[in-house]
């Protein structure tokens, strides 16, 4: 379960969070998967920093990751707009 456990959620926060920010990539199955996964992560710092308990690296809940993959997203497109 532990691998179905990352690709699965990973690829709804993916696709949930590709539904709100448009960066005009392309980026297929795995990269959407890839999106869920770090915005997890990115998700669960933010959440982190937040509460106080001070910078750790840990998956964030279904929000938390749906948030963390559109900051992602949104720095994607931030970086293809100065090229």
């Amino acid at each position: 379960m532990g691998f179905l456990g990352w690709i699965v959620p990973g690829l709804v926060v993916g696709l949930i969070a590709r539904l709100f920010i448009h960066t005009g990539r392309r980026f297929g199955c795995i990269g959407t998967i890839l999106l869920g996964v770090v915005g997890s992560f990115v998700g669960g710092v933010i959440g982190s920093l937040v509460s106080d308990d001070g910078l750790s690296l840990t998956r964030a809940n279904w929000i938390g990751s749906i948030l963390g993959a559109i900051v992602v997203l949104l720095i994607v497109r931030f970086a293809d707009s100065k090229e």
